[in-house]
Order: C-alpha cells, then sequence, then structure tokens
C-alpha cells in the first residue's frame, strides 16, 4: 500500500467508523500525513447522511427523518468528537484553573456541564436537520448541501492544530501525534476541502437544480469556508486563552461546534434565498 492510501486509510480510521480494512503502523508521521484527508473523510460522511435524509424524508414526516438523520451522523464518527465536546465543556464551564480545568477534560467520566452541553447541542442540530429537510423546495439540494458541513468543520481541526500550540505539550494523543502540524498541512487539507466542495456545487445544474437553489449553492461555497475560519478562530482563541493552548478534546468540540455553525448558516440561506 503506498503512502498517499495508507494517509488516507489512517484518516478514515482514525475519524470514523467507516469499515477500512488496513494493518497500519501509527507513526506521528503517518498521523500528521493523514490530517490532507480528513475533509475527504468529511465528505464521506456527509453524503451518508445526505442519503439518509433524501431517502427516510420520502418515507417518514420530517422530524423522524431528523433523529434517523442525527443518529447515523453520530454513529458514523463513533462519536470522537462529541465525547470531546463534552470534556471540553466540563473544563471550561467548571472556572477553575488552567491546571484544574486540563486534569478535568483528562477524567473519562462526563460531568453535568458536559451532558447538559451534549444534550443542548444535539437538539440544536436536530432542529437544524429537521427545518432543512422540511422547508427545502428541493429534494436533492438538502443532500447535497447536508455534505458541506463535515468538509470545513474537519479542515479547521487541522488549521488549528497548526495555529495555537498543544495545551499540554508533547503529552497525550494530539501533542503524541500532530505536534509538527504546519501551514502546509493546513493549504492541503483546504485544497482538497475545496476541491470537494466544487464538485458539491457542480453537480447542482446536472442534478436539476437551477436558478436561486443554484445560487444558494454558489453562496454556500464561498460562505462556509469563510465562516468555519470566523467562528473557529474566535472559539479556538478563547479556549487557546484559558486552557494555554488546545488538545484533542477542544479539536473535538471546534469540529462539532463548526459543524452546528454552517448548519444554521444553511438553514438561514434555504430560508431567505
Amino acid at each position: 500500500m503506498s503512502k498517499g492510501w495508507q494517509a488516507a486509510a489512517a484518516a478514515f480510521q482514525f475519524l470514523s467508523r467507516f469499515p477500512v480494512k488496513a494493518n497500519l503502523d501509527y507513526t506521528p508521521a503517518l498521523f500528521q500525513q493523514s490530517t490532507r484527508f480528513y475533509p475527504l473523510v468529511g465528505a464521506a460522511i456527509g453524503l451518508c447522511i445526505g442519503i439518509i435524509a433524501a431517502g427516510t424524508t420520502y418515507v417518514l414526516p420530517a422530524a423522524p427523518a431528523a433523529v434517523l438523520v442525527l443518529i447515523v451522523w453520530v454513529i458514523l464518527t463513533g462519536g470522537l468528537h462529541l465525547d470531546g465536546w463534552m470534556d471540553t465543556a466540563d473544563g471550561l464551564l467548571s472556572y477553575r484553573s488552567r491546571e484544574r480545568m486540563l486534569e478535568i477534560m483528562k477524567d473519562s467520566r462526563v460531568g453535568a456541564m458536559g451532558v447538559i452541553a451534549c444534550v443542548l447541542l444535539l437538539m440544536l442540530k436536530g432542529t437544524l436537520i429537521y427545518s432543512l429537510l422540511s422547508s427545502s423546495r428541493n429534494g436533492v439540494l438538502p443532500t447535497l448541501l447536508l455534505i458541506l458541513p463535515p468538509i470545513w468543520s474537519r479542515w479547521f481541526m487541522i488549521h488549528a492544530m497548526a495555529g495555537y500550540p498543544m495545551a499540554r505539550g508533547k503529552e497525550g494523543l494530539a501533542g503524541a501525534n500532530f505536534n509538527g502540524i504546519s501551514k502546509k498541512h493546513t493549504v492541503r487539507a483546504f485544497r482538497m476541502a475545496a476541491v470537494l466542495t466544487l464538485v458539491i456545487t457542480v453537480l447542482m445544474p446536472f442534478l436539476g437544480i437551477h436558478d436561486s437553489s443554484w445560487l444558494q449553492s454558489v453562496v454556500a461555497w464561498l460562505g462556509l469556508p469563510i465562516l468555519a475560519w470566523l467562528s473557529g478562530t474566535w472559539a479556538a482563541r478563547q479556549m487557546s486563552n484559558k486552557l494555554g493552548g488546545l488538545t484533542g478534546d477542544t479539536y473535538g468540540a471546534l469540529n462539532e461546534g463548526i459543524e452546528t455553525v454552517l448548519l444554521l448558516f444553511i438553514v438561514v440561506l434555504t430560508q431567505w434565498m
């Protein structure tokens, strides 16, 4: 297996529960090389949930269809990023010292703040998916637009790895394996995300999406990466200031938060355009 295929397989094995059969030697170099394929993993997850969304809306009302989409979304990620969201909430919302926050986040047990943050996030995500499925005039459009948030949220994780210090230094999974991430990794992942987004946009006319819906796709193509960068940068700075850097948990929290913000943007887009 070539290095490129190994890196792609590592990305899918680490970030998802897709049945990728490959015996890999997980070195820091492989972890870092695999980051270029993170947007591709996001696209695969987005495509699956988009197909589920399109299929369930034909046989179910929008509300249970949205819940099923959300369940599949969590299953495909193995709850990896959701776990980071909860741990980050437990630490940051404890309002303790930096050292104590990091200790709380390292604890495998989930506290009250983590549970509350998880419930609120899933409620918001579920209602946004419901709004998207119930209000769109074109059944194909929500399927395609659902692919985009997982792409750009995973790109920003790499940007955060390169742009902010590791709160625990070389300790932990993130510090040990992603400490060498640089801007070149961010650029490579950005290219992958941009190509995937462009492919989705180009497919719009061939799937019968024209006029205002095509305009929506163009606005999404331009707006999503900008919004991912803006919202992610604000959140990453806030967390980095409190923790002295970022951790593996905060990368997961950033992914969940950015996905939700981008979903909100898409819902607004489909409502007003």
